[in-house]
C-alpha cells in the first residue's frame, strides 16, 4: 500500500498520537539529536498544547493505519517568545529581521519521517501540506546546524538558510521557505 499524507486539524492529528510517538522516537534517536525514548512522551504533551496555537496546521503520512511521518506548524507570535531556541534565532538574525521575516509567519515546528520510510518523498509532501496556507508565503523553520542531512534536505527543497553557523559548528540554522518574500534579501550563510 502506498503512503498517503493527510492534513489534519489538531484533534484529528492527536488521534494518531501513538504512531506519532513511535515516529518521533525513531527519528530523533539518531545523531545529532540523541533523544531518549522519554522525549517522545514529552513531545506528545507539548503537541497537545501546540494544537491550540493560532494557525496550527498538522499533517500525517499513513500507510494504512501505520504512521510513517508527521509535520506541525503554526503562526509565529509577535514578538517571538523568550523560550526554547527563539532567543538564539533573534540573536542570529537581529531583532529587526526577526520581526520582519519570522513574526506572523508560519513556523514549521516538527517534521519527522520514520527512518525506514526515507527516500519516498514523504518529508517533502508533509512539509508542503503544513505550509501551503502560509500567510504571504512567509514560512520558516529552524534546525540544528549539526543535522547535516536535514540541512541538505531543506536546501534541495528550495528552502534558504539565512543564519551562519557558530564558529564551533554548533547552533541553529534558520531557513526561509521557497517563496518567502525575504529569501532573496538574505545573504547566503557561510
Amino acid at each position: 500500500m502506498a503512503a498517503v499524507v493527510h492534513r489534519l486539524a489538531g484533534p484529528d492529528l492527536l488521534a494518531h498520537r501513538e504512531g506519532i510517538r513511535t515516529v518521533y522516537a525513531a527519528a530523533f534517536a539518531e545523531p545529532p539529536w540523541h533523544a531518549e525514548p522519554a522525549a517522545a512522551d514529552a513531545y506528545l504533551t507539548r503537541l497537545a498544547a501546540d494544537t491550540a496555537r493560532p494557525g496550527f496546521a498538522g499533517a500525517v503520512a499513513l500507510d494504512g493505519e501505520r504512521v510513517l511521518g508527521f509535520a506541525t506548524a503554526w503562526t509565529s507570535s509577535t514578538p517571538l517568545p523568550d523560550a526554547r531556541s527563539y532567543p538564539r534565532v533573534t540573536a542570529a538574525l537581529g531583532a529587526e529581521r526577526t520581526a520582519a521575516w519570522l513574526c506572523g509567519g508560519l513556523e514549521v515546528d516538527e517534521l519527522a519521517v520514520t527512518p525506514g520510510a526515507h527516500g519516498r518523498g514523504l518529508g517533502r509532501t508533509l512539509l508542503e501540506a503544513v505550509t501551503r496556507d502560509a500567510p504571504d508565503a512567509r514560512c520558516w523553520l529552524l534546525t540544528s546546524v549539526r543535522a547535516d542531512a536535514t540541512v541538505r534536505f531543506y536546501g534541495r527543497l528550495g528552502w534558504r538558510q539565512v543564519t551562519h553557523p557558530a564558529p564551533d559548528g554548533h547552533g541553529i540554522a534558520v531557513f526561509l521557505g521557497p517563496d518567502h518574500p525575504a529569501r532573496t534579501a538574505a545573504a547566503p550563510p557561510l
